[in-house]
This record gives structure tokens, C-alpha cells and sequence, in this order.
């Protein structure tokens, strides 16, 4: 029997989750796998949360030094969030030569560079499948069922509450604002979710899953993000007419041997693909890799268990001697692709005057910037002095459309802002 003494920092609603886990299961888990995964030592700030989850007053703490300093501890499950001083719990674990897992997202996409190295300096491991897709297992894919493999693009939708946003959107015809109260009402969306409907977190996971599928370590600085506040149910409306639907899609793909696109934003794509029926919090990443072609990873990106049940895959894979999860890719990539050079199709909308010659002076400054128009579509409002325009184009550079829309929205003709929206083609 083997036996595994671990350490957990942070009760919040995952830690609760790997500590109900592993105190239910530890039985099962002797017989099934012979190993004893056995709970040393349980930290939180809170005292308090030792009642309401029963723990024995020996192995509670309410500080972290009390984990990191106990030579009896193998792994140390980090859950608290945030950088500080979760960089602190995990780099000091490391030079320990403990091995930890965590879930941390925001700390991972800062910092994996200097964790990976404090690891492999210390000779020990780091592993964090829950920092990306909840129980997904999209991490031990990139780095262990595809290792053989070389990932040309990744596409996702990765942020449960703005993908349950959009859906309700959709579904419902509802406002942005509207589906992000009833969000809020069903535990789905933070109190401030910001770095959700910003397109932050998603910007996070997407760095640390560039790293994983291309070998390059991409800060959030060249990560382009856009979030979901400015959709409206307008662009819901003619998406639909238009056979397409808007997801919030986390995009990394190279574009030539070096050079890679990683870019987060709102993207209309075709209703017969797959990722346009994900709905509600799932996420899902469609991954395109040389050798294997297409594949789908579908499935709960968030919530107590599933993140849990992720959190318990690493334990089990550091029970069992396996290699950590490093990008199987050398640094191929030299070059991220700046968002202004970057080739897309678009949809634009329009909110313009109703009177003739209008299509005229808009498709003019169009031409002008050499953005080649695949279809228009102007719907007639009875007595409306205003009217939408609404536009498809052939491929065109993301400078040439920004540059062309800031003329075309100076035109006395024009009455609001252009929304313009990335089209994904696959």
C-alpha cells in the first residue's frame, strides 16, 4: 500500500470538494488502486469552516507555513487563487521538494514559465488540470495523448458564465444585461464578473493551453482581448437570419511555421459546427492537430466536482510516477501575430440614416480600404428615420476594417457606433 500524506491550502468551494473527495473515497481508493491518500494537514484563514466540515483539530491550521514546513507532507494542493501569496505557497512547496497541484488560472498564465523552472530545478512536479475546463481533460490530452502530435490550432469556448450569457441571449431574445442578472440569480456569474464578460479569464486559460499545445509562453499583453458587454440583441437576431451564432471563442492556431494567432473575442461561427451548440456553462475546445484532425473536448468547465474530480486526476498522476505536464513541443513559435495584422472575415452592422445613397458612401470608404463586401442586408423599418445595415466581408486586415469603420462612423448618414464582429470559419 502506498501511502501519500497531502497538504490543502484554501476551503473555498473547490477545496471543499477535493476534501470531501478524499475523505469519502480514501477506502475505495485503498482497494481499487492500492494507495492511501492520507489528509495531513487542511488549511484556510477561516477557522470557522473546521466545524461546518467536521475536521480533526490536529490537522487544522490557519497558516500556510504550517503546510510548507511539514516534512511528513507530499503534496500540496494549492487552492486559494489569486498570485499573492499563492506564488509564495507553491514556488516554497516546490523548493521543498514537495510536489503541488493547483487550480490557479490567473497565477499560471502570469507565472508558468518561472514555475516550470522552479520545478525542474527543485526536481519535483507541478500540476494544475484545474486550471483550465474544470474536468475537462484537455491538459492531459495536450500533454499526454497528443504527445506525438503537432497541434495546428485551438479553438474554445472556455468561460461557462458568458457562454451561458450568449445562450440565454439567444435563446430567450433577452438583453445582455438581462441574462447577466439571471446568471447572477443562478450562482452561474460572480458578484463582479468582469474578467468573465471582459474575456480575462478565458485570455488566462488560453495562455496556459498556448503553452501546452505550441511551446510558447504568450503573456497577457499579446493576448487581444474583447469581451462580451457590447452584443446586442440585434446582432443576436441577424446572426441567426444569417444561419450563424455568436459564441465568446478563445483562438490559438499558427499561421505559418513561427508565427502564431492567440486572441480572445466575440466570434459569429456556423450553426452546423459543433462548438455553436454549446450551450449553457459548458466549455469546449476543438482542437485540429496534424496527425489526429479534428477533435472535440466537450464537457462541465466549472463548478464544485468537476474541478475537484481534476484536481484528484493530478493527484493521481503524482501517486503513480508519471511525468509532468510540460508542453510536449520545443519553442517553435518566434512570433505572435499582432491583432491589426491579422486576416478575417467580419460581420459589421450598421445604424444609418433611411434614405438613398446611404449604401453608397458606406461601401465608398470601404472600397477605398480595398474590403471586399460578401453580402448586405437592410431592413426596413416602417416610419424609422434609423435603420440597421448590416454587412459581410470577404477577408479582410483587422486594420483596414478598424481604420474604415472610425471614417465611416464620422458620416453625418451614420447615427451610432459600427459593431463589428469576428467570423470564424473552421
Amino acid at each position: 500500500m502506498k501511502k501519500v500524506n497531502i497538504g490543502i491550502i484554501g476551503l473555498g468551494t473547490i477545496g471543499k470538494g477535493v476534501y470531501k473527495i478524499l475523505l469519502q473515497r480514501r477506502e475505495f481508493f485503498k482497494r481499487k488502486y492500492g494507495i492511501d491518500f492520507h489528509i495531513a494537514k487542511v488549511c484556510d484563514k477561516n477557522a470557522k469552516i473546521r466545524k461546518r466540515l467536521n475536521i480533526k483539530p490536529k490537522i487544522f491550521t490557519s497558516s500556510f507555513q504550517n503546510v510548507i514546513s511539514d516534512k511528513n507532507i507530499d503534496v500540496v494542493i494549492e487552492l486559494i487563487g489569486g498570485i499573492n501569496p499563492a506564488r509564495d505557497i507553491i514556488l516554497r512547496s516546490l523548493q521543498s521538494g514537495k510536489k503541488v497541484i493547483t487550480a490557479n488560472k490567473a497565477l499560471l498564465s502570469q507565472d508558468l514559465s518561472l514555475i516550470l523552472s522552479a520545478a525542474k530545478k527543485n526536481k519535483t512536479q507541478i500540476r494544475f488540470e484545474a486550471s483550465v475546463c474544470g474536468g475537462i481533460p484537455i491538459i492531459k490530452s495536450l500533454t499526454e495523448g497528443l504527445v506525438c502530435d503537432r497541434i495546428e490550432s485551438m479553438v474554445g469556448i472556455i468561460n461557462g458564465t458568458s457562454n451561458y450569457i450568449l445562450s440565454r441571449m439567444m435563446q430567450e431574445e433577452c438583453s445582455f444585461f438581462e441574462a447577466l442578472a439571471e446568471a447572477r440569480k443562478k450562482g452561474f456569474a460572480e458578484r463582479n464578473p468582469s474578467l468573465d464578460i471582459k474575456g480575462f479569464d478565458s485570455a488566462h486559460k488560453l495562455s496556459i493551453l498556448a503553452y501546452l499545445a505550441f511551446g510558447k509562453y504568450v503573456s497577457q499583453k499579446d493576448i487581444y482581448v474583447k469581451g462580451i458587454e457590447d452584443i446586442s440583441p440585434l446582432d443576436i437576431k441577424y446572426a441567426k437570419e444569417l444561419g450563424l451564432v455568436i459564441k465568446l471563442l478563445a483562438i490559438a492556431k499558427k499561421v505559418d511555421k513561427n508565427v502564431l494567432e492567440v486572441r480572445v473575442h466575440p466570434a459569429l461561427i456556423p450553426r452546423i459546427h459543433p462548438l455553436a451548440n454549446v450551450g449553457g456553462v459548458f466549455n469546449a475546445v476543438y482542437v485540429k492537430g496534424e496527425l489526429v484532425g479534428d477533435m472535440l473536448f466537450f464537457g462541465k468547465g466549472a463548478g464544485q466536482m468537476p474541478t475537484a474530480s481534476a484536481v484528484i486526476s493530478d493527484l493521481f498522476d503524482l501517486a503513480m510516477g508519471k511525468g509532468s505536464a510540460e508542453s510536449p513541443q520545443k519553442d517553435i513559435i518566434k512570433k505572435i501575430k499582432r491583432i491589426d495584422n491579422i486576416q478575417s472575415k467580419y460581420y459589421i452592422r450598421f445604424m444609418a440614416i433611411d434614405k438613398p445613397g446611404v449604401l453608397a458612401k458606406i461601401s465608398g470608404v470601404l472600397a477605398k480600404r480595398k474590403i471586399s463586401i460578401a453580402s448586405v442586408t437592410q431592413t426596413e423599418r416602417q416610419r424609422a428615420r434609423v435603420v440597421p445595415v448590416v454587412m459581410l466581408t470577404h477577408d479582410v486586415r483587422e486594420k483596414d476594417i478598424r481604420l474604415a469603420l472610425e471614417e465611416i462612423d464620422r458620416l453625418a448618414i451614420i447615427r451610432k457606433n459600427s459593431v463589428v464582429i469576428h467570423r470564424e470559419e473552421f
